[in-house]
């Protein structure tokens, strides 16, 4: 496909234009990401009974819990979501990382990783939180920190 980009510094209000024979799934992901461009993105999340709108830049380790999917930010407060992770992984972007099936992390976040037995890894955030990169994530865990 022949992609053309105008960069126009005084564009107030961007604007794309598609000329396709039909939408494929890729396209469609595509126009997504796209309809998204200069959205602020907030997380909702739950704490003592309160409701609080939370920055994905704030946000340190997401995983679950038992039955639950609890959040950890950059101090280590710990806030409960409703909606499942798969979705979540969906919506944070380039800076978050499946390390686990019940677990992402913020990879400007993370202070080391460690080699451990049986093929895993130990990873540390900066905030001390500690994770497990399970086996089968590891390849994608390193495939994405270019490692």
């Amino acid at each position: 496909m022949r992609v053309e980009i105008k960069v126009e510094t005084d564009c107030r209000d961007p604007y794309a234009v598609l000329h396709i024979a039909r939408l494929t799934p890729s396209l469609q992901t595509a126009v997504s990401l796209l309809e998204r461009e200069g959205d602020e993105f907030l997380f909702s999340a739950q704490r003592d009974g309160k409701t609080y709108l939370l920055d994905p830049d704030t946000i340190d380790l997401i995983r679950t819990e038992g039955r639950e999917l609890v959040l950890y930010d950059r101090q280590k407060k710990r806030f409960l979501l409703n909606r499942p992770l798969y979705e979540l992984e969906k919506q944070l972007g380039s800076s978050f990382v499946r390390i686990s099936k019940s677990a992402i992390v913020n990879i400007r976040q993370i202070s080391h990783v460690e080699a451990s037995f049986n093929g895993t890894m130990e990873l540390v955030m900066k905030n001390g939180a500690e994770e497990v990169i399970t086996r089968s994530y590891r390849k994608q865990f390193k495939e994405r920190l270019g490692v």
